[in-house]
């Protein structure tokens, strides 16, 4: 039997090749298992053990979703699924992964299961593990559920019926939706005169900014579990109809010129965000200005923790507001395990996962979102203007990202090289230093680096660059490209 292993943010496998029906009751027991006194090592139930369970728009999310319903069923423990209460549904009950994060901690559960499988292509789906804090589970927690999963499920799915006793359906979109309306000045985005628009990527939060703010223009937001055949991951290279979008609206008259436009993936945690001139702004300058929106305009104080992957520049911004920072592994439950244990502003990652103080500890992209449209809406000021302001504390830079599709014996081979240390330069680009915290990155002075990473979900090496301008950004890729391949 196929031995199932968790990576960096949850199972993910093909659809019918390894994520099979079988294969998610399996998880699904060895999940059960782990809640379930005694074998939940001490942990104190509290009272009945409880799970919020649902499912994204991916293909056979609902099948899956009641597979793992009725292996918990089936266990004794009560389920939470989401359903499709929205009158503006237009699928089954689909939800994004903040929603099931959120359902976890208003309905005290002990733990969250979301079938999802984030960015990664349509082909894929994926098991996601939330704590009951509502964040992503611990890594000593989720191996110790890796551990338990038995080769065979001992249950018998088809003798559990739906409905069933203990499977309870909840709206978590209304949930999730009150709780945006309730912290956010939806109002002074609204009378802000600002022209918004939002790709849901054909994922699971295209409900929440058509119920919130219906006068977006709205992109990709219908049932399309394939995706129209693009991984939907918020990246430039992914996003070239809504950044024509925003383009086409500068050439029009009146007041339909878009400010900005975001873009959340599958399960909508991630985002990327595009200025009123279609150019992408990349997670390392919305990290830069959520920090001086939180500091600057709004008085807020904490730490700043940032994987791995991100821009140092985030240190200058540290430095100039007096925060604490810290960097972590590519992950973000390596984030979520700080925020739950202390006083943290921001946490965030180079993929598009950001979560901000007074939220969840969860990456969260309609969130983030909403939270820059109000700080353009509140300043009366325009994307652009506000990473002028940032840039003027941290300097100007860009950022690019190459992702290599290689055979497993050449990403091998780069990687030990890696290791080895056989890297001191690429092409012109001489490496001052190394560091190893998950991954390579090499500095080739303060200012201008390179990273290299295998993928924890994917087949692909990955390849990041940052220096002062696209144009040195794109060489240091090209150069580097060159060097692995030689």
């Amino acid at each position: 039997m196929h031995k199932i292993k968790f990576g960096t943010d949850g199972w993910r496998a093909i659809i019918a090749k390894e994520f099979t029906t079988e294969n998610v009751a399996r998880v699904a027991e060895g999940t059960a298992l782990w809640l379930k006194p005694p074998l939940s090592q001490g942990r104190e139930a509290r009272g009945e053990v409880s799970v919020v369970l649902g499912h994204d728009c991916r293909f056979g999310g609902e099948l899956f979703a009641e597979t793992v319903a009725k292996v918990l069923a089936h266990h004794g423990i009560k389920v939470f699924l989401a359903n499709a209460a929205s009158p503006t549904q237009v699928m089954g009950g689909f939800v994004s992964t903040p929603m099931i994060s959120l359902g976890t901690l208003k309905y005290k559960a002990n733990l969250g299961i979301i079938i999802t499988a984030s960015h990664n292509p349509p082909s894929y789906n994926g098991f996601k593990l939330k704590g009951n804090y509502g964040g992503p589970l611990l890594p000593d927690q989720v191996s110790e559920i890796e551990n338990l999963i038995p080769e065979k499920c001992s249950v018998d799915i088809d003798a559990v019926a739906l409905p069933h006793p203990l499977v309870k359906s909840v709206d978590l979109e209304s949930l999730y939706c009150k709780h945006i309306e309730k912290h956010f000045d939806l109002e002074v985005i609204k009378k802000s005169g600002m022209t918004l628009a939002y790709d849901a990527m054909f994922g699971a939060g295209q409900n929440v900014i058509r119920r919130l703010l219906p006068e977006t223009t709205m992109l990709h937001c219908e049932n399309n579990p394939a995706f129209n055949g693009t991984a939907p991951e918020p990246i430039a290279k992914n996003l070239h109809e809504i950044s024509a979008v925003v383009r086409d609206s500068r050439k029009k008259k009146g007041k339909n010129k878009i400010n900005c436009a975001l873009a959340t993936d599958g399960d909508a945690d991630r985002l990327g965000l595009f200025d009123s001139k279609g150019d992408f702004i990349d997670s390392h300058h919305i990290i830069l200005l959520l920090m001086h929106y939180l500091c600057k305009y709004k008085k807020m104080k904490g730490q700043v923790v940032v994987a791995f992957s991100v821009t140092p520049r985030i240190k200058k911004m540290c430095a100039h507001y007096g925060l604490q920072y810290q960097v972590t592994k590519i992950g973000f439950k390596y984030i979520c395990d700080i925020m739950i244990k202390g006083n943290v502003l921001i946490g965030g990652e180079e993929s598009g996962g950001i979560a901000i103080k007074g939220h969840i500890p969860e990456r969260d992209g309609i969130w983030i979102g909403l939270t820059l449209w109000e700080f353009m809406a509140k300043s009366g000021k325009s994307l652009e203007e506000l990473i002028e302001e940032v840039y003027a504390i941290t300097g100007s830079f860009a950022f690019e990202r190459n992702d290599m599709h290689l055979s497993e014996e050449l990403k091998n081979s780069i990687v030990k090289n890696c290791k080895q240390g056989n890297y001191s330069a690429f092409g012109k680009y001489k490496v001052q230093r190394m560091d190893d915290l998950d991954g390579w990155k090499y500095f080739f002075n303060e200012n201008e680096w390179v990273m290299i990473r295998a993928s924890g979900t994917e087949p692909v090496l990955r390849i990041y660059a940052e220096s002062s301008s696209q144009k040195k950004a794109l060489d240091i890729l090209s150069a580097v490209k060159k060097t692995l391949l030689e």
